[in-house]
């Protein structure tokens, strides 16, 4: 290969613009005729063997279009999701340009407010992206960012009110005011809803608790009755580390004065009445317990 040219890959760590260097232009052609370089978009080169690299086609972006913002799932990749697949790279342009297979342009301007630039990449924040995937793809986007610690909830309306004209508006507005108790899982979703459709308060989601002097993060905490709900869910599948580790952390809160129930995602489907029974009885048994409203 050309050493300019080997020079300017390395340059640009592993990406070469084509505008700016107007010297290698008729070697940039040549080398993609003999199969050694992928034209990622319009101008901008990478050799063959990395083309299949993520980072490479979002970094390939912004040598592309300057004003382009990676959305949807290539942000998720970028703020809480990073082992998303991005076969199909999803950027935002004002201008709308037309890509080649693999990048989906959308002609929208991305509020400055959403834009993160680091590392050579302009990205929309994790709210934006949970939210761009939400409207597809349902509540396990957010779920996930907010697992993730990428976005709080109060972000996610500020999004939401940032890009109010967008279609799937009215259901990204739903699944937000379903995730107000902040859910991590689809598992803690389905029980919040039990809880507040029987009426079940005074319980907080994903509220720290110290037992055995270590701090842990249980499911739902009932703090006055001293009650934790712990949820398996339904793509749950413990190594025998995390089994381990979440039985000794039961033990620790039990020794110390708190009841734990656990329950798993058929429970939750199957027997939600019996769940709540059993919720119920144990906040009712300790010294503040909640009561239902009505």
């Amino acid at each position: 290969m050309n050493p300019d040219l080997v020079q300017a890959l390395r340059e640009g760590d592993g990406l070469v613009r084509a505008r700016e260097h107007p010297a290698l232009r008729s070697t940039l052609h040549r080398e993609r005729a003999a199969g050694r370089l992928t034209r990622l978009l319009p101008g901008v080169y990478c050799p063959t063997g990395r083309r299949a690299e993520p980072l490479l086609r979002l970094r390939a972006v912004g040598l592309w279009d300057r004003d382009a913002v990676l959305v949807g799932g290539a942000a998720a990749r970028l703020t809480f999701w990073p082992d998303r697949r991005t076969d199909e790279v999803e950027l935002a342009s004002p201008r709308g340009l037309s890509a080649p297979a693999g990048y989906r342009v959308s002609r929208r301007r991305v509020p400055l407010e959403l834009v993160v630039e680091r590392g050579g990449l302009r990205h929309a924040c994790a709210a934006l992206a949970a939210l761009d995937l939400a409207a597809s793809s349902g509540p396990e986007v957010i779920d996930r960012c907010l697992r993730a610690r990428a976005a709080s909830l109060a972000e996610l309306h500020r999004a939401l009110a940032l890009t109010s004209q967008r279609p799937g508006n009215r259901r990204r507005r739903e699944l937000l005011h379903d995730s107000r108790d902040e859910p991590w899982s689809a598992a803690e979703r389905l029980l919040h809803q039990l809880l507040r459709e029987a009426g079940v308060v005074g319980w907080r989601a994903n509220a720290a608790v110290v037992a055995g002097g270590r701090r842990f993060v249980v499911d739902v905490l009932f703090a006055d009755a001293r009650v934790v709900l712990e949820v398996d869910g339904r793509e749950f599948h413990s190594s025998a580390e995390a089994f381990e580790s979440d039985r000794r952390r039961q033990n620790l809160l039990v020794l110390d004065g708190w009841t734990v129930l656990r329950f798993t995602w058929r429970m939750l489907t199957v027997e939600p009445d019996a769940v709540l029974e059993a919720v119920v009885r144990a906040t009712a048994a300790g010294p503040g317990h909640p009561r239902r409203r009505g």
